[in-house]
């Protein structure tokens, strides 16, 4: 009985003041019983001894009880129990994005807190998990670029990525052309109705065989938007001007220089948007701002059923019923 109630609801459950009746009714049952008792004067119990009580008298109250079921069931039924079976029909329309992130040897400039590259990354995770339903690639680039993951939708993998992801491991300099035409070549082929780059960098192009604007113009080709970041205070900051024998970096105060005039054409030929970071929190609105722009489609269309079950409940009780005029008709029969 419980599990037939456990997806129920009860469309009409203003009758349920009906049970109002049910303890009315069993006082007035043993009110009735106490009352209709009949006496026997006897002198003595000795002559009741041997007389047990009979079946009939041990259930004599099953009758009641019948009726009490009758009636729950039939309060049960008129206040209609209906389950609901809804669904969903969902169509999704993701974006293809590719990140093209900086890992040249400024990127551990301190003037975000512990460095730059740390914040981009911690930041570029928290963005990947706002969007589940997008396929998220991921190239880097200092003086060469390296495709780090493909297009996927297993956010996992790529976050996994980022603690593989140090300045240093790739040859030294800037080659934001390069950057952005590998993360050309990894969407370019992309099914999905928006494709998008998102470019990070923290420097000047210098380096590389394609010049960020020849990268840009593939990127329109393709119908590839582009938003570029850049990213360091403005001023000087603490960055590293070389490395020693062991690999550690020598740190002096360097002037920030970031190729915005370039990175502002590349957003503006491709249809994307040009961004400065030059702390965490901008950073974060940054990524934020770029999610609101390109919003995934998600349509959704639902459906409910729902199915009247108050049908058992009637022939429960229309069994009961008859049940108790069986047994009060032939097995309780009252003789005048």
């Amino acid at each position: 009985m419980l599990s037939y109630f456990k997806d129920i609801q009860f469309a009409e459950k203003h009758w349920f003041w009906l049970f109002a009746i049910v303890p009315v009714m069993i006082a007035w049952y043993i009110w009735k019983w106490r009352t209709q008792e009949g006496e026997l004067n006897f002198s003595s119990f000795s002559l009741l001894g041997g007389i047990r009580s009979s079946l009939k008298a041990k259930f004599r109250h099953v009758l009641f009880v019948l009726r009490l079921i009758t009636v729950s069931l039939l309060i049960l039924a008129i206040a209609r129990p209906q389950s609901r079976s809804s669904w969903k029909d969902v169509k999704t329309e993701g974006i293809d994005i590719v990140v093209s992130l900086d890992i040249s040897l400024s990127m551990l400039a301190k003037d975000f807190k512990p460095n730059r590259i740390e914040v981009a990354k911690d930041v570029l995770k928290d963005f990947i998990d706002a969007r589940p339903n997008d396929k998220i690639g991921l190239v880097i680039f200092s003086g060469e670029a390296f495709t780090q993951c493909p297009l996927t939708t297993d956010h996992k993998i790529i976050k996994n990525m980022f603690n593989d992801i140090n300045p240093g491991s790739l040859n030294n300099g800037t080659a934001i052309g390069l950057g952005l035409a590998d993360a050309v070549a990894r969407i370019k082929d992309s099914k999905a109705k928006s494709k998008v780059i998102i470019l990070v960098s923290d420097g000047v192009n210098n380096v590389g065989e394609i010049a960020p604007l020849t990268a840009a113009e593939i990127a329109k080709t393709f119908g590839i938007r582009v938003y570029c970041i850049g990213v360091g205070t403005r001023g000087k900051a603490l960055q590293p001007v070389y490395l020693n024998p062991d690999g550690s970096p020598e740190y002096d105060y360097v002037d920030v220089k970031i190729d915005e005039e370039v990175m502002t054409q590349i957003a503006k030929m491709t249809g994307g948007k040009y961004f400065r970071a030059t702390d965490k929190e901008s950073l974060e609105k940054t990524y934020a701002e770029i999610d609101k722009l390109e919003k995934t489609i998600i349509s959704e269309k639902s459906f409910t059923n729902k199915a009247e079950h108050f049908l058992p409940l009637a022939i429960g009780a229309l069994i009961s019923l008859m049940l108790e005029f069986l047994l009060k008709r032939f097995v309780f029969k009252s003789i005048p």
